[in-house]
């Protein structure tokens, strides 16, 4: 018998198929994401939410776009199960729950901006293969400005909805403290959002975020300035040497694990925080072991962790590279080993794990 021969008895047809079919539809995920940014740059998503029932003429004329173009958009969100298509009418429709992921930018289910990072990635590719070979690192900055935006667009609709009404009363006296008038230090902050969110809530706080990217800062700076908010700062500064002292409230929103020295971190954080003061440690969530994070949540986590989260640590001292799906009890250790004496979940989404570290 030849060796084709027996390679073809041994393969269970059945499971290729299923495999197939697994690909085909991973083609059309990767396929509709440009698709998706397009949709949310124009304006598409929104107005068909607006419109109602529409056809593809009079959406493109109150678009702006092209009708022929836009045809085939629609066919591929239809296609996807993203909107709805009307055969008998010829004309397209987004439910509420469609219009919740895709067009309200109030919803905490909004998802369009992951999407923005996504294509970061792909723009990334080269760069990342040279990593794969080295072993070095790719520092935070180096990557496609796409991953600036999105990272902030995917976050603020759940930082919106969590911070201030779910996530912080959980936090033994945070509260209380900031109504009154506290100070807080918002590490790693990025393009600010959690930062501007938590300012706005309680103006007699002061609110300063810190971020080593300073174009991340920057744009950070001009939003708070657009807002109006007087309470509000943005400095260049990494996690281990961030200025100021007796902070009632210092926090890491979906960052510590990107960090080269979360230890060293975590060291920094105990001494600038009061006696009495408190960390917030917002983490991708995830179970302690991989088989547990065998599951569409941990697929994207460690699919992000790969080409953005792993490398930015690697790229800094130490390098520890805890990764996007490091887990409770990892994070436990790293707290710990930086000096925090008490260490709890205060709660969770399917995104995140909420954590609360104190002296």
């Amino acid at each position: 018998m030849e060796v084709n021969e027996v390679k073809s008895s041994q393969v269970n047809e059945e499971k290729l198929h299923e495999l197939l079919g697994k690909m085909v539809n991973e083609m059309g995920a990767a396929a509709i994401g440009p698709l998706i940014i397009l949709g949310d740059r124009l304006g598409l998503y929104k107005a068909l939410e607006e419109y109602g029932q529409v056809g593809s003429r009079q959406l493109a004329d109150a678009t702006g776009t092209s009708e022929r173009y836009l045809r085939e958009w629609l066919a591929a969100h239809a296609a996807s199960g993203y909107i709805e298509y009307h055969p008998e009418q010829d004309q397209f429709s987004m439910t509420r729950e469609q219009a919740m992921v895709f067009s309200n930018s109030e919803s905490p289910f909004l998802m369009t901006g992951a999407f923005y990072a996504i294509s970061s990635m792909y723009h990334d590719e080269e760069i990342m293969e040279k990593a794969f070979k080295s072993g070095e690192g790719v520092s935070w900055g180096d990557h496609h400005s796409c991953l600036f935006c999105g990272t902030e667009k995917f976050f603020r609709p759940s930082y919106r909805t969590n911070i201030v009404p779910n996530w912080l009363p959980l936090l033994d006296g945070v509260v209380d403290k900031l109504k009154k008038g506290g100070k807080v230090a918002d590490v790693g902050c990025g393009h600010g959002a959690s930062t501007t969110i938590m300012a706005e809530a309680f103006p007699n706080s002061e609110f300063i975020g810190f971020d080593f990217h300073e174009n991340s800062v920057r744009h950070a700076a001009e939003g708070a300035k657009k807002a109006g908010l007087k309470n509000v700062s943005f400095k260049v500064a990494n996690a281990k040497n961030f200025p100021g002292a007796d902070y009632d409230l210092i926090a890491f929103f979906d960052c510590l694990h990107d960090m080269g020295d979360p230890v060293g971190a975590c060291q920094h954080v105990v001494k600038a925080l009061k006696p009495d003061g408190t960390c917030l440690i917002v983490e991708p969530y995830a179970h302690d072991t991989l088989e547990e994070n065998l599951n569409p949540v941990g697929r994207a986590f460690y699919s992000f962790s790969t080409m953005l989260c792993t490398p930015s640590s690697l790229s800094q001292e130490v390098g520890l590279a805890l990764g996007a799906q490091a887990g409770e009890k990892r994070l436990k250790e790293v707290a710990l080993q930086g000096g925090f004496t008490k260490f709890r979940r205060a709660t969770e989404t399917p995104f995140n794990l909420i954590l609360e570290a104190r002296p």
